[in-house]
């Protein structure tokens, strides 16, 4: 069951013997880090496996959202709802980019009041985001069956189309000067004296003085062939969206059985709101440690699987020469099959609630998988062992709408430059420091 089609990205045919920076990864984050160091004077060269945003960056919801983050994330998302407002006067393409609003809906005074605690965490920020009561909700979704306390309304919160942004923002990185290497998977780093002084492609060797790894889902494996531990899983997402549909809200919403944000094309993107899909495979018992702290809090939403992707990962070679084919060169497209029943059954539950949807007809599901931290925040971080590497992943479901904005920090701290926010929240060390695991729910 293939996955959204996305803007095909031409990569370019030279691979360049030397450049600044290697960035590895052509998703959201990766193409966003590229661009910024690009428009900085810095040589760089981005490097994907496969296709620009081909995986999660293209598969997610398509939401551009401050409201209802975990705190820790707040500062960053605030700088990247700035780089949205302007990104595709900026960029001259079109990223499907529009400020329409997200409404977090309470079904009782117990979500209502979670949600009014979280307002608190904009204080300062200048940035509007509201209660409604259950009046104010029906005034504004006036053909909703839906019974609830009322909702969160964050009108600067918006929505673009994850098959048009990370190629969009590829291609202005090439203008301004980034290389953009598509079927180009980095098979290792090379290193003199203990610090990054290249990576080996399948194409070939780059000489660099850093390199980011902005790999997604893959990015813990890479990671640990280079000796560097980063606990991290997967989690399947499972969407369906629907042909246009007129009459519908402008306005995304999230309920615990659903969660739907209209597209560029009149038509959804829904799905469950709340429950996902996690495979037992060996990083599972891996990292078993790590993430008992998640699997105690969100054990309701999480549907643990045991079946063929536990064979599938036991089989990846956790090491492997550079000279020979790696485990990223044998899967260009990570597609994984949607579950069909969670999609379907939040569809139903939408139709149930906006009875403007039962003339919504399907025109596709898709899967896709969410690189995911034992607290649900993302690793934007040097790594101390390694000088010249840096990692940027573990969005945790939250990449696309925060990507600008990581790539901007990302940047700041492979150039030396004062970081846009506080980066000690996305540090890699904070899962060995001993620092405890805080994981913040209902986010």
């Amino acid at each position: 069951m293939p996955g959204p089609t996305v803007v095909p990205v031409q990569g370019d045919a030279a691979l360049p013997r030397k450049v600044d920076v290697v960035v590895i990864g052509g998703g959201i984050i990766g193409v966003s880090t590229a661009l910024e160091l690009a428009e900085r004077g810095v040589s760089v060269a981005l490097c994907e496996k496969g296709g620009v945003g081909q995986e999660q960056s293209s598969r997610n919801w398509g939401w551009v959202r401050i409201s209802m983050r975990d705190p820790r994330e707040v500062p960053l998302m605030a700088e990247a709802l700035r780089i949205w407002e302007t990104l595709d006067a900026r960029i001259g393409r079109d990223t499907g980019y529009t400020r329409a609003g997200i409404v977090f809906s309470s079904a009782t005074d117990k979500d209502f009041e979670a949600q009014d605690r979280w307002r608190q965490n904009l204080d300062g920020y200048q940035l509007e985001t509201r209660m409604m009561d259950a009046k104010e909700f029906r005034t504004l979704f006036p053909g909703s069956r839906m019974t609830v306390r009322g909702g969160l309304l964050t009108p600067i919160d918006g929505r673009a189309e994850p098959q048009k942004a990370a190629p969009a923002i590829a291609e202005f990185a090439r203008e301004k000067g980034a290389v953009i290497l598509t079927q180009c998977a980095v098979r290792g780093i090379e290193t003199a004296g203990g610090r990054v002084c290249g990576v080996v492609t399948e194409r070939g060797s780059i000489a660099c003085s850093a390199a980011v790894l902005a790999g997604g889902a893959w990015s813990s494996l890479f990671a640990g062939s280079l000796g560097i531990r980063l606990p991290q899983l997967k989690v399947l997402n499972s969407v369906l969206r629907t042909k246009p549909l007129a009459g519908g809200p402008e306005e995304a919403m999230w309920a615990n059985d659903f969660a739907f944000r209209k597209r560029q094309d009149g038509g959804y993107t829904i799905a469950s709101g709340h429950e996902n899909i996690v495979d037992i495979v060996p990083d599972s018992f891996r990292f078993a440690l790590n993430f008992l702290p998640a699997l105690k809090s969100e054990w309701r939403s999480l549907r643990l699987r045991l079946g063929k992707r536990f064979l599938e990962e036991a089989r990846l070679p956790r090491r492997w020469a550079m000279d020979r084919p790696s485990p990223f060169e044998a899967t260009r497209v990570l597609d994984p099959v949607p579950d069909l029943a969670l999609a379907n059954g939040a569809f139903k539950h939408l139709q149930a609630a906006f009875p403007i949807f039962e003339k919504a007809e399907i025109a596709q599901h898709w899967g896709g998988m969410i690189d995911v931290t034992p607290d649900a925040v993302p690793v934007i971080s040097t790594v101390d062992a390694f000088p010249g590497f840096h990692i940027a992943t573990g969005f945790s479901g939250h990449g696309f709408g925060i990507g600008p904005g990581a790539g901007r920090l990302m940047a700041d701290l492979v150039t030396a430059r004062p970081p846009v926010v506080d980066p000690a929240p996305f540090r890699l060390s904070r899962f060995s420091d001993g620092s405890r695991i805080e994981l913040i729910t209902g986010f």
